[in-house]
Parts: C-alpha cells; structure tokens; sequence
C-alpha cells in the first residue's frame, strides 16, 4: 500500500510495478491459504479424493493473474518511454528502501523457519514426506521474497541515478525488468499447474523406472499399466497391474511393492492389482 501511494506521489512506474509484485505475493498467499483450509475437507461421495486440486487451480489463477500484470507494465512502460514523466528521486530511493527493508526482514524469518525445520527432522531421524514438503512450501515463499528483495534493490538503484544524471526512463527500463521477473514466476506456476492437471508423472519421477523397481521384487513376473500422477503438490497416487509368478506369496509381495513405493518414492496412496496372466491393457 506504501508503495502504490508512493508511486503515484513520486510518478514512479518502476515503484508501483514492485508494488504490484509484492500485491501478487500476498494474493497468492492469501490464495494458497484459503485453497488449503478448503482442501483439508474430508472425501465425500462425490469427491472421491477430496478437494486437493484446489491448490492446484489457486497456482494456475495465480500464474494467469501474473501474465496480465506483466503485459500491463510492459504496456505502460512503453507509453513512459514515448513521454517521460518527472520522477521525485530521493521520495522514490526512501518508500524503496523502506520496501527493501520489509522484505529483507521477512525473508530473514522464512530463511530461519525453514533451518529449524530442516535441524528438528535430522534430530529425530525422520524420513517423514510432511515435514519435506513443509520445507519446501516454506522455500517457495523465501524465494519469493528475495525477488521482492531483488525488485526493491532496482527501484532504489533507479531512483539513485535518476537523482544524479536525470535521467527518467531509467523508470520505465527497471519497470520492464521487473515485468520479466513477474513472468518467470508465473511461468512456473502455469507449468507446475498445468503439468498436474494434465496427469503429468511428478517431477523427478519416471513411471518406467518406478515399474523396472518393482519387477525387481520376489515373485513378480511384470508390471504393465502402471500409472502415476499427481492429486496435488506433494499428495502422489499410482496404479498398476501385476503379474505374479506361480507360487509367489500374495500378501508378502503386496507389502513389499507398497514399501518400496512408500519409502522410495513416497507414493502413499497405492492400487495394485494381481494378475496370473498380463490382460493386456496399457500395452
């Protein structure tokens, strides 16, 4: 809010493109945050997983919202650029810094937060996928914000040599590399989104090495239209059919294949299903 009075005051486009990029932070936190209360609800009887895919859709809102705040600061640094404003430099170094600060102060906290998570799992030994995919939503935010850092880092640098050589489209230029910064950040969003909810294999995940793993255990003869994919971000499903040899014990083979899923690639919610003889599907 400091930054968008700021930036109409002091007529900096450079000011209330940061200030757009850190609104967006916050909405996609506020976003997250209400996506993720709604997924916690219980599976009911017509929605089987539950309502995990809420996460997903609030990145890709996100993720589309970014685009359009890009391209309009691309619109309107194009327009500074053809008619220069007068820019109030040491008003615009002073709301940025200010703004630098903040979010140096935030990323200090994150930064902290995700070091004791990371300390509290290797004191108590645990493999636990919670507490990793904890850490990594508390990264996410930490990376977040040192780009906010990185944004309000440029405004200032902006606002220093408009001070010293006057020279104005200095703004609209810095309000461009921030519009690029807000587009890699929605790239990723659109591309993680888009790669769940087209049932896309997780990431550093490949269904044939996870099937070459599990024909490696004691009495299966083949895996075949085996499955894998994403609910939500941290929350992996599989399917898959096995062939079993003759006089393989069923339920010993079953605990095997579903630890070796849950330990090796943390895949907790599993469906597995016996065969004599391949039926041919996923061939």
């Amino acid at each position: 809010l400091a930054e968008v009075i700021g930036g109409y005051w002091t007529g900096s486009l450079a000011l209330l493109s940061d200030a757009a990029h850190v609104f967006m932070d916050v909405f996609a936190l506020i976003l997250s945050f209400v996506a993720l209360k709604l997924s916690a609800r219980p599976a009911d009887d017509t929605h089987s997983f539950g309502y995990h895919r809420l996460e997903v859709l609030a990145a890709l809102i996100n993720g589309l919202t970014l685009v359009y705040i890009s391209f309009e600061i691309f619109h309107e640094s194009w327009l500074r650029w053809q008619e220069p404003q007068a820019i109030k430099s040491v008003e615009l170094m002073i709301i940025a810094s200010i703004g630098l600060i903040a979010n140096l102060f935030v990323a200090f906290v994150l930064g902290g937060h995700a070091h004791s998570h990371n300390h509290d799992d290797h004191a108590h030994g645990e493999k636990g996928h919670t507490h990793e995919q904890e850490d990594l939503n508390v990264k996410s935010a930490y990376l977040h914000v040192i780009g906010d850092a990185l944004a309000s880092v440029g405004v200032v640098v902006a606002g220093i040599i408009i001070y010293f050589t006057d020279w104005t489209w200095i703004d609209p230029l810095m309000s461009v590399a921030i519009g690029i910064l807000i587009l890699f950040s929605s790239w990723r969003l659109l591309k993680g989104s888009f790669h769940i909810l087209i049932e896309g294999v997780p990431e550093g995940m490949s269904s044939s090495e996870i099937a070459e793993a599990l024909e490696k255990h004691e009495g299966v003869k083949e895996i075949h239209d085996l499955h894998v994919w994403s609910i939500c971000s941290g929350h992996i499903a599989l399917s898959a059919h096995a062939v079993l040899e003759e006089n393989a014990a069923y339920g010993k083979t079953m605990s095997a294949l579903k630890e070796c899923l849950l330990y090796d690639y943390g895949i907790e919610h599993t469906t597995i299903q016996f065969e004599e003889g391949s039926c041919g599907q996923g061939a």
